[in-house]
């Protein structure tokens, strides 16, 4: 995996850096602007670009829009410390395979970038209400939210239960070892729950799910 890393925080792209090269993976550059991003994209190659969204000069949603404009089709995550809607909506818009927080734990970096390639969306967890809300604003209007009773209703009760693992943001590997079953069960639940919702990708389906209150923690309204 050849990763293209576009930040304007040094110590950042240092620590990412750092990180992405403990665990095997190549970053072939790091840079400090969407210019020069853009610039090192069409040169190299990349299988997949890291990008911030709040950059001084071209930020990350233009550098975005200049990437697909220059013909580069590799997927681009978002890395960022921005939760605001509009910058979630913005990059998705402009054509990002996934949007996610800084915060987030450092081991659950290269398997982002891994589902990212395998062309996957993903959403940090924290955000998917966000996205929901974002979803339900931009629906056609007169268009009906889907049902509890219409969306749920043909899932099995060990389907229910994943989709509700999927609306927390976790992946196949961590559902597994929670419901102690294998990787390829999950696997093969997650398929036939994105079938029977009538969804092409697991944000979606974690989406429907939010919406109607799976994948809350308790004490949460």
């Amino acid at each position: 995996m050849r990763v293209l890393l576009i930040d304007d925080h040094a110590l950042v792209r240092k620590g990412i850096e750092g990180l992405l090269r403990s665990r095997g993976v190549e970053v072939i550059a790091s840079v400090n602007s969407g210019e020069e991003g853009v610039r090192r994209a069409l040169e190299l190659t990349p299988d997949i670009v890291l990008l911030d969204v709040k950059m001084p000069g071209m930020n990350g949603i233009e550098t975005l829009r200049s990437l697909r404009m220059h013909g580069i089709g590799a997927p681009v995550l978002m890395l960022t410390m921005s939760s605001e809607d509009s910058d979630l909506s913005g990059a998705l818009r402009a054509g990002a395979q996934g949007y996610l927080l800084k915060d987030m734990e450092p081991e659950e970096l290269v398997p982002a970038l891994e589902a990212a390639l395998r062309g996957e969306n993903v959403i940090a967890k924290e955000l998917l209400g966000t996205l929901a809300r974002i979803v339900s604003r931009n629906a056609a209007p007169g268009a009906e939210a889907p049902q509890p009773s219409a969306s749920f209703v043909d899932l099995t009760r060990r389907e229910m239960e994943i989709l509700e693992h999927v609306a927390k943001g976790l992946s196949n590997k961590v559902i597994a070892k929670a419901l102690n079953i294998t990787d390829g069960t999950v696997k093969l639940h997650v398929k036939a729950i994105l079938r029977k919702l009538g969804v092409d990708s697991r944000v979606k389906a974690a989406v429907i799910a939010v919406e109607h209150g799976l994948g809350k923690r308790k004490g949460q309204p």
